[in-house]
This record gives structure tokens, sequence and C-alpha cells, in this order.
């Protein structure tokens, strides 16, 4: 390969991998062409790219960038895989096929870097255990929601207990004002049967009277009649 040509391949890949702060390093040497077709789709799903890749070309398209810690000490040919929502998931991915023996036994993690640090094999596997940013914000709103949530329902609790000391302290005045009235009731029941009898005893007094005033007038009577 001329050095013109060299050239032109590493100014496109400089300018395929210019922003990308972290990649993991994959082999690929050994897969069959209808498995590169299929690696290459199920990693374009989301959203992951993935460039093959002359050592020697890369150490020089990426001199001085983020990108440079990931070739240092590499040999051969290499793929870049890099993109998807964040690093984390492209090492998810990345792990998930390489795990898939069946279809893709070749594609084997070689490294990476990640902030500029150079990752080991090692440390790739390590990382896809990490959540993802998703998995993260999810884990964050729990975090920030728990809180709210047991106060909540502290005073809930609170105020049902305070609902239940009312309610118990209502019903108990409304028995007490039902003993009171079933008492009067009682009471007033008592009294009528006196006030009757009084009544009967006034009544009997007055016709007495009157009896004796009748008998007096009898006896003038027949008195009279006898002087006559």
């Amino acid at each position: 390969m001329s050095k013109y040509l060299k050239q032109l391949i590493t100014d496109q890949l400089s300018s395929e991998l210019e922003g990308v702060t972290d990649c993991v390093l994959v082999n690929v040497i050994g897969l069959s062409a209808n498995e590169t077709v299929d690696l290459r789709k199920q990693l374009r799903e989301k959203d992951i790219r993935i460039r093959v890749v002359k050592n020697s070309m890369a150490m020089r398209a990426v001199e001085g960038t983020a990108l440079a810690p990931a070739f240092e000490g590499a040999n051969g040919t290499l793929a870049v895989c890099y993109g998807g929502e964040d690093f984390v998931t492209l090492v998810k991915e990345v792990h998930r096929h390489q795990k898939d023996e069946d279809n893709f036994e070749q594609f084997v993690a070689k490294g990476g870097v990640m902030d500029g640090e150079t990752l080991t094999p090692e440390m790739v596997a390590e990382v896809s255990k990490w959540p993802s940013r998703e998995e993260q914000l999810s884990i964050l709103v729990g975090q920030l929601l728990g809180p709210g949530r047991t106060l909540l329902a502290q005073l809930e609790s609170g105020g049902a207990n305070l609902a239940a000391q009312i309610d118990q302290i209502d019903g108990s005045g409304a028995s007490d004002d039902a003993e009171e009235e079933t008492s009067d009731d009682a009471d007033a029941e008592a009294e009528a049967p006196a006030e009757e009898e009084a009544s009967d005893d006034s009544d009997a007094e007055a016709e007495a009277p009157a009896e004796e005033e009748a008998s007096d007038d009898s006896d003038a009577e027949a008195e009279a009649d006898e002087e006559e």
C-alpha cells in the first residue's frame, strides 16, 4: 500500500473518530462474512458503530486524542467499537456478543479506553456489570422519591390515628347522649303514674265533700217534714 493511500485512510479514520473519547477494541478476525454483517446490524440497532483498523494507522489517526491510550501495546488488526447511549451500554453490548459463542465465537474484547484511562479485557468485563445511564437515573429517582414516600406515609399514619381517635371520642359522646335520653325517658315514665295517682286522689277528695253536702241537705229536708 502506498504512503499516499495510507495517509488517505488515516485521515478518514481520524475524521470518523473525531470527538470520540471512549471506545472498546475487539477482535473480529475469524468471523465469517455473514457473521460480520449480522454483528454490524445488531450493533447499529443500538447506535453503535464498528470500524476495522490496522493498529499502526489507528495510532497515527488518534495521536494526541483521548483514544490514543487504547492503542498503546496493541498489535495487528482490530476493530474499534464506539457510540451507543453511553459507554456502559456500549460495553454491555460488546460483552453480550462476546458471550454468544454460538454466533460470534471469535468476537472478543481486547481492551479500550474510558475517560483517558486504558482498559484491560478484565476491566472491560467489570465495566459491563455497571448500571447504564438509564439504570442510574432510575436508581437516582428512586433515592430522591424514597424520603418523600417515607414522609408521606408517616404523615398519613399520624392523620389516620388522629382521625380514629376523634371518631372514637365522637362515638362515645353519642353513646352518652343516648344513655341520658334513655334515662330521661325512664324518669318521665316513672313520674307519669305518680301524677296520675295524685290526680285520682284529688278527684276523690273533691267528690267526698259533694256527697257530704248532699247527705246534709237530705237530713234537713227530713227534719222539716217531721216538724210539720
